[in-house]
């Protein structure tokens, strides 16, 4: 995996590997109260309505492959591809602004298809 240093990123890495390993106590370790987080569904705002987002698909994943890391003081970029029981396969990418020594944005970005066409091909079989 490529990867550059920074504070930033050093609490990006810790919160990611946090949530990847199923644990979301430690994980909202690193979320500020106010996060405001985009995802393909729209913006979420709060740490109770971030861990609501993030939680019912971190309890699927099954296996993780960081694909690249880069950060430097103030914000950090995960990409990375989720293996998990919907698919097998699911790039993503989040980017993250810290303030304060909290996660204060983030903005995920994820490839939705194929977890449409595994629902469509439930639905269809």
């Amino acid at each position: 995996m490529n990867q550059h240093t920074g504070p930033a990123l050093d609490l990006a890495r810790a919160y990611f590997d946090a949530w990847t390993g199923h644990d979301m106590d430690k994980a909202m370790t690193y979320i500020a109260a106010d996060i405001v987080c985009d995802t393909p569904a729209g913006r979420i705002r709060g740490a109770d309505a971030f861990r609501a987002f993030l939680e019912p698909f971190a309890d699927t994943v099954t296996g993780v492959e960081p694909l690249a890391a880069f950060g430097d003081d103030t914000t950090a970029l995960i990409m990375y591809d989720t293996s998990s029981i919907p698919v097998p396969s699911a790039p993503g990418a989040e980017l993250i602004r810290v303030e304060n020594g909290r996660i204060t944005q983030s903005r995920f970005i994820f490839d939705r298809l194929p977890f449409y066409l595994a629902e469509t091909a439930a639905t269809e079989g």
